[in-house]
């Protein structure tokens, strides 16, 4: 397997440092609104890349952090009139619930910011201790020009940084390149606790680094999150890391792309901010996971109506292969496989090396994708006039194993779910048919429609479908 590392810009083989588990850490969302579709993106790609390592045999343990110290909490809680640490609660659950419709996996640990203030107090002290850091007026900042390799991850030299450094208001710096670890409590109300500097909250950056220091150690295999974290803040990481534990801090970074939507950036000025709640009223969470994996990560995606339906449709697609085997699995012929049959599962062995190569080469989903439906065309072909139980079952076997890897038609549709006014109707259609009541049976299929019940007749007998 090869993943592109956005540290030398370049793809390498994936060799984890501890050949018995990878260790990744993804930054998550910081809790204060429901999640957008471009934070979603990020979710849902270092998800499969977790669903695929397992896939591959590895022992994952993934780490997803919760911002709950935040000037945005702080000011979202002015607004709705609680507390900093209510608001947070609040979105955490509501993460939970998105998440979930995306088929995101729970992390192995979802650290917070604020069960850690004792291991960040830790970090910053060490970095203080060791001549990394130092303390103005209760605030303590990273002295950036004493690690030389900054900017080594975006890429960017540190004069060029140094002339573009903006110093807010209220900031005394020794450099303007310099950036917060620890800030001293401005307001009564403002969450914070005690530490060597006095009363504070911790950084930004510092959360990530001493987080993942606490779960994961102080080197770890993969760190990921959106491209638009490289500068500042996964560089800031690596600065603080590498200057308190003295070793490397990420063996490979991953990076997503840009979402735009309708290949515009997404910006609340411009009412096209479309959060995940948003979405789902329109589409379920399975077609947005979908259309989020149809490109390769890296690359920039556009979120549009016209994609979308696109998605609803392969994804449709799809699922239709799926449920269409299941049926045959129960109502196909009996007896051993036909030579044909015996030779399409062979293709799809064929199909699904193809799929592994197309993962292994820096998770390219994309193609992925398309080897599946490769694989549902020759199924489709070998189904067409029906077919064995035992081919319906293994082919079945193949097309889940690939899918589930992809976090993809795992909605799970009991068959008692079909009521029994249904299945009267069904078999009312059944008896007039048999009767050659034509018309009856018609109106009884359209009535069905109605209700979101497709029939299908099959040589093994009448398929019911629920849109």
């Amino acid at each position: 397997m090869k993943v592109y590392n956005t540290l030398t810009r370049k793809k390498e083989e994936f060799v984890p440092i501890d050949k018995n588990e990878v260790k990744i850490y993804v930054c998550g969302p910081t809790v204060y609104n429901f999640f957008h579709i471009g934070n979603a993106r990020p979710f849902v790609v270092f998800d499969t890349l977790r669903r695929y390592l397992e896939y591959r045999g590895y022992n994952v343990k993934f780490v997803q952090n919760f911002t709950d110290v935040d000037d945005k909490i702080i000011n979202r809680a002015k607004e709705e009139g609680i507390t900093a640490p209510e608001v947070s609660e609040k979105y955490i659950k509501e993460y939970f619930k998105d998440a979930a419709a995306l088929n995101v996996k729970p992390a192995t640990v979802h650290p917070r910011v604020s069960e850690h203030i004792p291991e960040i107090i830790d970090f910053v002290k060490t970095l203080v201790d060791k001549g990394f850091a130092y303390e103005v007026n209760g605030d303590v900042y990273f002295s950036t020009r004493k690690f030389p390799e900054y900017g080594k991850l975006s890429k960017q030299n540190i004069d060029d940084l140094e002339a573009g450094a903006r110093i807010e208001v209220g900031d005394i710096k020794e450099d303007p390149l310099d950036f917060a670890l620890w800030k001293a409590r401005k307001t009564e109300d403002e969450i914070a606790w005690q530490s060597p500097w006095g009363t504070g909250r911790p950084g930004w950056h510092i959360e990530c680094s001493a987080m993942s220091k606490k779960h994961l150690g102080d080197t770890i295999d993969i760190h990921a999150g959106g491209q638009d974290l490289q500068f500042p803040h996964h560089e800031n990481e690596i600065a603080q890391s590498e200057c308190c534990n003295g070793v490397p801090f990420a063996k490979y970074w991953m990076h997503n792309g840009y979402i735009t939507i309708d290949n515009e950036k997404m910006s609340k000025s411009k009412g096209n901010f479309f959060t995940v709640r948003d979405i789902l009223k329109d589409y379920s969470g399975e077609v947005m996971r979908f259309f989020l994996l149809s490109g390769h990560y890296r690359n920039p995606i556009n979120f549009s109506d016209a994609l979308m339906e696109q998605a609803k449709n392969g994804l449709a697609r799809m699922q239709n292969a799926k449920d269409n085997l299941e049926y045959l699995k129960t109502a196909g012929a009996l007896g051993d496989m036909t030579a044909s049959e015996i030779e399409t599962l062979e293709k799809l062995g064929e199909y699904k090396a193809e799929y592994i190569e197309k993962m292994d080469d820096d998770l390219n989903t994309a193609d992925a994708i398309t080897a599946i439906f490769e694989m549902i065309s020759a199924i489709n072909t070998e189904t067409r006039g029906g077919a064995t139980r035992s081919f319906a079952a293994e082919a079945l076997t193949a097309l889940t194993e690939l899918t589930d890897v992809l976090g993809l038609l795992q909605s799970k549709e009991e068959t008692d779910a079909i009521s029994d006014e249904v299945r009267a109707l069904v078999d009312e259609r059944q008896k007039a048919r048999a009767e050659k009541n034509f018309a009856r049976a018609d109106e009884i299929r359209d009535i069905l429609k109605e209700k979101g019940i497709i029939l299908k007749d099959t040589p093994q007998g009448v398929q019911i479908i629920k849109e």
